[in-house]
């Protein structure tokens, strides 16, 4: 069956010319499948970014046969919103045409379940829905399944609270591999924002996973980038070292209205919640981080730098500890002895976030900007100070990640070039890993500057009352 992916992407250059100015340990070899990979390798899969085809230029996965899918999960991951791009739904449809068959859609919303339900149905695209079943539980949809409804992929987009662990209720993967052993898995990230001594469940449901053999994959969507996948290219034709990895995430706070967004205890922050992609992408590019190395500080809420004007929640009925820092500066070293540096920023008011990520290797800046909405990259190599700039238009790494996995689950191309799993579930768990180091040092970094500020104050007023 001959894949769409051999179409040729778009892909435009231009010139600016500007004035010259520890912790490893044992995983799988790479395979296309998402099993994982070896940790002591710098280079992560990569796809040729002429192979990442625009949705609205590639064609249905042909086969007269139904493909059936299960979605966990009825919001806006799922099904979209005015929030942003994602909508999994709308890419399957496009993927797979006539042939989408989503079998159930577990939520125990069921009244919101239904609601998207049947706005699908009044849609054009009514063949992939009609049949649908809504179940509060996977389990529920287990025991009312007849064989036909058997799903050949799950796609999982219910919130990170719910999935990650091995606790009951909380542990989708488990159930997934008990009641559906080696069915296809798209998992959407972060993997958990539970705890952080539940971390190493995390860990154990990788291994499990990849021990089933199942086709797995966690939705770092900006890995499938035209631009990233460019990035990486440069990087492996010109055999370099990377040096150093310089990211930055500042968002739009005044648009983010949910309460729990702003509580650590319910989103864990906003470093292992929101900055988890620019983290993932660091790793991608950098390689393992001795997450003893971690460093980091935070502005916080009762600093008088951390006023913001324009919060759209009551943060007073957020407990003092729980309330999110508005800025987090982390640095640390990969296992390869390359540094790398993040920045988190909750500044910006009106819609649209600010986000770059550098990558340096011996001659070589490539700078990726606006990757969320209009992702160009600046590349400047040896024997040029000028930038060459390269920008990628009608690129949509939702659809990308969505369509790579349904070629491995249809086995479409034995190219070995050809799609690919960026991000495994062991991947996933690494960028969860580093994301909670950032937040516990950051942490730490506070605890320790108010215990100082606490015992000057002591000593002042100890001087005063000698006096």
């Amino acid at each position: 069956m001959a894949s769409t992916r051999r179409l040729s992407s778009t892909l435009e250059m231009t010139s600016t010319k500007q004035p010259a100015s520890r912790r490893g340990s044992e995983r799988r070899p790479p395979d296309r499948r998402g099993s994982g990979y070896s940790s002591g390798q710098s280079r992560r899969p990569s796809i040729d970014p002429s192979r990442l085809i625009p949705m609205d230029k590639t064609t249905h996965v042909g086969g007269t046969n139904d493909f059936n899918v299960v979605f966990i999960g009825a919001g806006n991951i799922m099904f979209g919103s005015d929030e942003g791009p994602w909508n999994h739904s709308f890419r399957f449809e496009h993927k797979l045409g006539l042939r989408l068959k989503v079998v159930a859609l577990i939520d125990p919303a069921i009244e919101r379940a239904t609601a998207v339900l049947q706005k699908k149905c009044d849609s054009f695209v009514i063949s992939a829905y009609q049949a649908t079943r809504v179940f509060k539980t996977l389990e529920d949809f287990v025991k009312n399944m007849s064989q036909k409804d058997r799903p050949r992929a799950i796609v999982v987009g219910s919130p990170p609270m719910f999935r990650g662990t091995l606790q009951p209720g909380r542990d989708i993967e488990m159930q997934i591999l008990k009641y559906f052993p080696g069915v296809a898995i798209f998992m959407e990230k972060p993997i958990a924002t539970g705890p952080k001594h539940e971390l190493e469940q995390s860990f154990q449901i990788s291994k499990a996973i990849s021990d089933s053999g199942a086709i797995c994959s966690v939705g770092y969507m900006l890995r499938y980038l035209k631009a990233v996948q460019k990035m990486k290219q440069i990087i492996e034709e010109n055999g370099l070292t990377v040096m150093v990895t310089i990211a930055r995430y500042a968002c739009a706070y005044e648009a983010i209205a949910k309460p729990d967004w702003w509580d650590k205890s319910k989103s864990a922050g906003p470093v292992i919640e929101q900055g988890t992609h620019f983290c993932d992408l660091s790793r991608y590019f950098g390689g393992d981080v001795d997450i003893a190395s971690v460093a980091a500080h935070s502005l916080d809420w009762d600093e008088n730098a951390g006023h913001l004007s324009k919060i759209q929640v009551d943060e007073s009925k957020i407990a003092p500890e729980n309330r999110i820092p508005r800025v987090t500066a982390a640095t640390w070293k990969y296992s390869s002895g390359a540094v790398g540096s993040f920045i988190h920023t909750v500044t910006l008011q009106g819609h649209n976030y600010s986000c770059e990520l550098e990558i340096h290797a011996d001659g070589y800046s490539l700078k990726l900007v606006n990757p969320y909405v209009q992702p160009t990259l600046y590349v400047r190599k040896p024997g040029d100070d000028h930038e060459q700039m390269y920008t990628f238009p009608d690129d949509d790494p939702f659809f990308s990640e969505v369509s790579n996995w349904i070629d491995i689950i249809e086995d479409i191309e034995e190219d070995p070039e050809a799609a690919q799993i960026l991000s495994s579930y062991e991947d996933a768990c690494r960028t969860y890993e580093l994301t909670w180091a950032i937040r516990e040092a950051s942490e730490r970094s506070r605890a320790a500057r108010l215990a100082a500020s606490k015992a000057a104050a002591t000593v002042f007023e100890e001087e005063g009352e000698a006096e």
